[in-house]
């Protein structure tokens, strides 16, 4: 049996804040809508971790086999965890475990269809795409980006609301479009200094189809969509006033913008990729912190 830190390395465990932050943004909505159950909440969240785990764990295993991994410069929050590479899991262990965990979180969205109904299933049926064909095909055909927002973005919020309130109000509407360009970006921006070991390896994204300079506006223009759509979102009540706060993280974007605007090749600085990620995780934060504060707004 590999050891707890093999599988927390090819599970990415710092990036399983995520799922949790999304869980966290739809709660709040749905606490200020409906009454919600505690036990839907840590189900919700069970599902949405496992799924992320499975995306993961199976991604891990597919650039172990197509050799990305092996040729990737890694850093934090870029190409891959070295955990196969080192030796210290197998690729056969690191499929067993992804598709595992995606039996789980597809064993919990089976019950929510029985105990909610189906409504939920075009959702979980989306959801299940993205965590099944993500390394071997979106990855491969310049739809990893979209997709990536949509499964561990948009759809967590939507179908979440589903599971817990039992409806989408605005705010989840508003959110789930933050949350999709978000998540866009979380990608994207890690794209980059792997893309000559992704086009080695078959793949076809953003940065490897439209290059670097490209690809660069195209993360600004989605980052920019986050404040642009709060405030939009704001200004139609979809979302309190309060919630402006959630465009503070913005800046940690800078150093990013910077990067961008010059004449680049692959290389984005460490400072960069992280504030990507920090960027991310605040401005769930703040939006669940702000709308759980202002209840009786929504």
């Amino acid at each position: 049996m590999p050891s707890l830190r093999a599988l927390a390395g090819i599970s990415r465990a710092p990036f399983l804040l995520l799922p949790v932050a999304l869980i966290g943004t739809t709660t709040s909505i749905s606490y200020c809508t409906s009454t919600i159950q505690s036990i839907d909440v840590i189900l919700s969240l069970i599902g949405l971790l496992s799924l992320h785990i499975a995306v993961d764990s199976i991604n891990e295993a597919g650039d172990a086999q197509s050799g990305i991994d092996e040729d990737t410069e890694r850093t934090p929050f870029s190409g891959g965890s070295g955990t196969i590479q080192s030796g210290d899991i197998s690729v056969r262990f690191a499929y067993i475990w992804g598709l595992s965990f995606a039996g789980l979180g597809a064993a919990i969205g089976i019950w929510f269809l029985y105990a909610k109904g189906t409504i939920l299933l075009p959702i979980f049926l989306a959801g299940a795409v993205c965590v099944l064909t993500y390394t071997h095909w979106l990855l491969r055909t310049g739809l990893g980006e979209i997709f990536a927002g949509l499964g561990l973005g948009a759809l967590p919020i939507l179908g979440g609301s589903l599971v817990l309130s039992g409806e989408i109000p605005n705010a989840a509407i508003a959110c789930a479009v933050l949350a999709f360009f978000m998540t866009f970006n979380l990608l994207l921006l890690a794209e980059f200094p792997d893309a000559v070991a992704d086009r080695t390896g078959g793949r076809k994204h953003i940065v490897i189809l439209f290059g670097p300079r490209t690809s660069g506006h195209i993360y600004i223009l989605a980052g920019l969509g986050v404040p642009f759509s709060l405030g939009v979102s704001i200004l139609i009540d979809a979302l309190p006033i309060l919630t402006i706060l959630a465009a503070i993280p913005t800046f940690l974007l800078l150093p990013a913008f910077r990067t961008l605007l010059k004449p680049i090749n692959h290389k984005i600085p460490i400072p960069a990729l992280a504030g990507n990620v920090f960027w991310n995780l605040s401005t769930h934060v703040i939006l669940m912190i702000t709308i759980w504060i202002s209840c009786e707004f929504i």
